[in-house]
């Protein structure tokens, strides 16, 4: 008969869920503090604990921990009645199997339990809560309640004591920086580089040379060997942003350098090797473009062992009140301001703004009103309420140079920049895009 230990120093908690478990076929045994659980634990070696938090004597998590000590293989489920994200990020940490919010539901109860039973022990802890001396990637700059963040957290916790490829995927301001950074530095190879390039920011030729380094003479301006991403991140982590913008050429070579872990430098001829991990964010559908053959799939399979999908803040807007109080603390330090409080109707007006921008949109908001700010309130005349028009093409008798000039810049604004994607829709090459940005002096 599989067995269950329930740890909580609430009574009636106790003699609920023990019925309840009872009545299902387990055989359930009970401890109202955690030294008592400890012993009983001993004694009676479990499958699984339902272990509460807050205990008279002793912390849930020591609990868990001195579990963990004795080499146990038991699943433990934590209960708590204060919903802390550090402390599950604590617990999974530790090992944790689940983590349940009291009042419990008892439906979510049943299911953990079952799938509890179903899994072998764990094998590998998971952790994912960013170092005291990481401050700014400690779990407190990911902030939400939500259930879609609280899905990101766990896979975070999940990933990060591995060695697998990442890709995120979200729109523009969600954060997908941010979560790879979490990762890295909760991940045994922390102290390792984290490398970002932004693959839409650079041209394809220099790209490539960015990546792999290049050897002297390997072009015109090659006047010296260099080092690549790829060599300097060395054991820790290549962040490639807006991995969709990459070139056909240049994906069958990041092909080749995640199938063989190795790679040759611009020009050169020597094989080097690489340990780094790869984690690829984009705010395009990978998918839509191997459907219009844009992407390769088999580098999309590779750079997808574990998907992030961040979502959009307004589909979060529970998370926007807590949002609104950590980027005002962040706004504070660095203008120096004392702007703390958000009245209810701006709070209202923050809820409900569309945010295509999403939490860098939001930020930018914030720092505009805290700047603005005669006090510590944040007042509605100080938020960009409305939104700029678009500037549209204006199909005024002009001269054919001013209309191309005028269009070059109207794709590369609604792009944000992307050289890439402007000249897919311009239907012009890089160089000739390059040389008419140059030309009409363009800004991007």
């Amino acid at each position: 008969m599989k067995s269950i230990l329930i740890i909580d120093d609430d009574a009636l908690i106790r003699r609920t869920l023990s019925a309840r478990l009872a009545k299902q076929g387990f055989d359930v045994r009970t401890a109202e503090d955690g030294e008592s659980g400890l012993k009983a634990h001993a004694e009676g070696c479990p499958d699984l604990v339902l272990l509460d938090m807050r205990l008279p004597d002793i912390d849930g998590l020591d609990v868990l921990r001195r579990i963990r000590e004795r080499g146990s293989r038991s699943a433990v489920v934590i209960m708590t009645a204060y919903d802390d994200m550090k402390t599950t990020v604590e617990a999974i940490k530790l090992g944790a199997f689940e983590y349940l919010v009291k009042p419990l539901d008892h439906v979510a109860l049943d299911l953990t339990v079952s799938t509890a039973f179903q899994v072998k022990a764990l094998e590998e802890k998971v952790s994912y809560l960013v170092e005291e001396k990481k401050k700014e990637y400690t779990i407190d700059a990911i902030v939400g309640r939500s259930a879609p963040m609280r899905a990101v957290f766990k896979l975070i916790g999940s990933v990060a004591n591995t060695r697998a490829n990442v890709l995120i995927q979200g729109e523009s301001g969600t954060g997908k920086e941010l979560v790879a950074k979490a990762i890295h530095y909760n991940s045994p190879t922390r102290d390792e580089p984290f490398i970002v390039i932004n693959c839409s920011a650079i041209q394809d030729t220099l790209l490539e040379s960015e990546l792999f380094g290049h050897v002297k003479g390997a072009f015109t301006d090659a006047v010296c060997e260099t080092k690549g991403k790829f060599e300097i991140a060395g054991k820790g982590t290549l962040f490639l942003d807006e991995i969709g913008d990459v070139s056909p050429n240049l994906q069958s070579k990041l092909l080749r350098v995640i199938e063989t872990r190795d790679f040759m430098k611009v020009g050169g001829e020597r094989v080097l090797k690489t340990e780094a991990r790869i984690i690829a964010a984009t705010n395009q559908s990978l998918r839509a473009l191997i459907e219009s053959g844009r992407f390769r799939e088999d580098l999309f399979y590779r750079l997808q062992v574990v998907e992030i999908n961040l979502p959009p803040l307004r589909e979060r807007r529970e998370d926007i009140p807590g949002l609104a109080s950590y980027l005002l603390e962040k706004i504070n330090r660095e203008l120096r301001k004392n702007v703390s409080k958000v009245p209810p109707e701006v709070m209202k007006i923050l809820i409900e703004s569309p945010w295509k921008g999403n939490v860098r949109e939001l930020e930018n908001a914030l720092t505009r009103a805290a700047i603005l700010a005669k006090g510590d309130v944040v007042l509605k005349e100080n938020l960009p309420l409305e939104p700029e028009e678009p500037k549209r093409f204006s199909p005024e008798m002009v001269s054919l140079e001013d209309v191309e000039k005028d269009y070059i810049q109207h794709v590369l604004s609604a792009v944000k920049g992307s050289k890439t994607r402007a000249s897919q829709i311009l239907k012009i090459s890089r160089p000739t895009l390059d040389k008419k940005i140059k030309d009409f002096s363009l800004e991007i």
